[in-house]
């Protein structure tokens, strides 16, 4: 059953598709870290939430993420629930498998609606640019999906301003509409890369925000602190892949800091991780937050950052607390893949998948 709608909505651009405020995604959780019943535990607690909007991609779990988010999904009204999925990154070993070529995007679509169990997707989002593949076969491509039917919406991730720009001024000499609406980056307290190009360009072309790692793969939580071992359970000691993307902000430098936000949270009655979800949406131009949970728990505390409203002082105390480890460097958009910030420790290692 869905809630009586306790997670507010947002338009997603200026396009008619609303989503919820909070977006629960499984990267690095469902087919990985976390067990089957767990999974399904953590879908059915953002419904029960009011959350509607989910978030996967074909490449996380080699396509057992989609296979879990569908399969996690059947019995609910498909019409009540935005289902977003992605295309690009390798989900195989030929040259073929992988980027924003025709085939690749076609192929991709059909494995991806297999896996989720539907016919169509609400947003279709191209993972990453690719240079390889000339951008006006990836346009005719995805404009023929929702020609189709197969795809309501069209996102990317991770682009720069320039090619977004770029992208956008083809539509308009190809004569296609300008069906994207949505850019899905990383975005959070410390890392700001997208403020100085990439968020004006989307406010002014209505491109709706779709935001992964508010909580900065959970250290903005606080629950890493500097000079101890990662807690029991969290993802920083977990196997599989998860350490390494982690460790990238583990620094003893920054957690020092980032426990300094602790009484800003308690002061405002809101857990660190409220916080940080909170000061996420509250950015102009952000339509959504992606948030992930190995427990039901997680996913009902996050999602109740939604509809909290920071002040203007609060969120001035913030930027003074943390300052010069914000990072707003708008060359990083592109090179999010392989830099290390200067708070990073050990060294930034280079996530293939995200």
């Amino acid at each position: 059953m869905l809630a009586s709608w306790s997670v507010e909505h947002r338009p997603l651009g200026s396009g008619g598709l609303h989503v919820s405020e909070v977006t629960y995604g499984n990267w690095l959780t469902h087919g990985e870290l976390v067990e089957r019943e767990a999974a399904l535990a953590c879908v059915r607690a953002a419904l029960d939430a009011g959350i509607t909007t989910f978030d996967t991609a074909d490449v996380y779990a080699q396509g057992a993420a989609e296979e879990l988010l569908g399969g996690a999904l059947r019995g609910v009204r498909r019409e009540s629930v935005e289902v977003a999925t992605k295309v690009c990154l390798p989900t195989g070993e030929g040259p073929n498998d992988r980027g924003l070529s025709r085939k690749h995007i076609m192929e991709s679509c059909h494995a991806s609606l297999r896996r989720l169990g539907t016919d169509y997707v609400d947003l279709y989002q191209a993972h990453r640019f690719d240079d390889r593949t000339p951008l006006e076969e990836t346009l005719l491509a995805f404009d023929d999906l929702v020609r189709q039917g197969k795809v309501l919406y069209l996102g990317v991730s991770e682009w720069t301003a320039g090619q977004i720009r770029e992208a956008l001024d083809l539509a308009d000499q190809l004569g296609l509409p300008r069906r994207i609406v949505s850019n899905q980056p990383q975005y959070n307290m410390l890392w700001r890369v997208i403020e100085p190009e990439v968020l004006p360009l989307c406010q002014r072309e209505g491109i709706g925000q779709l935001i992964f790692q508010p909580l900065a793969q959970g250290v903005l939580t606080g629950k890493y602190r500097p000079g101890e071992q990662p807690p029991d359970g969290s993802r920083a000691a977990s196997g599989g892949r998860a350490p390494r993307f982690i460790g990238r902000v583990l620094g003893d430098r920054l957690l020092d800091r980032v426990q300094q936000l602790r009484p800003l949270a308690d002061a405002a009655g809101l857990s660190m991780a409220q916080l940080a979800i909170a000061w996420t949406l509250s950015r102009d131009g952000v339509s959504s937050a992606i948030i992930g949970a190995s427990r039901p728990e997680q996913v009902s505390e996050n999602a109740t950052a939604a509809g909290i409203r920071l002040d203007a002082s609060l969120l001035a105390q913030i930027d003074d607390l943390l300052g010069d480890l914000i990072d707003r460097d708008p060359a990083k958009t592109a090179q999010m893949m392989s830099v290390k910030p200067e708070w990073a420790q050990p060294a930034w290692p280079n996530p293939s998948l995200r």
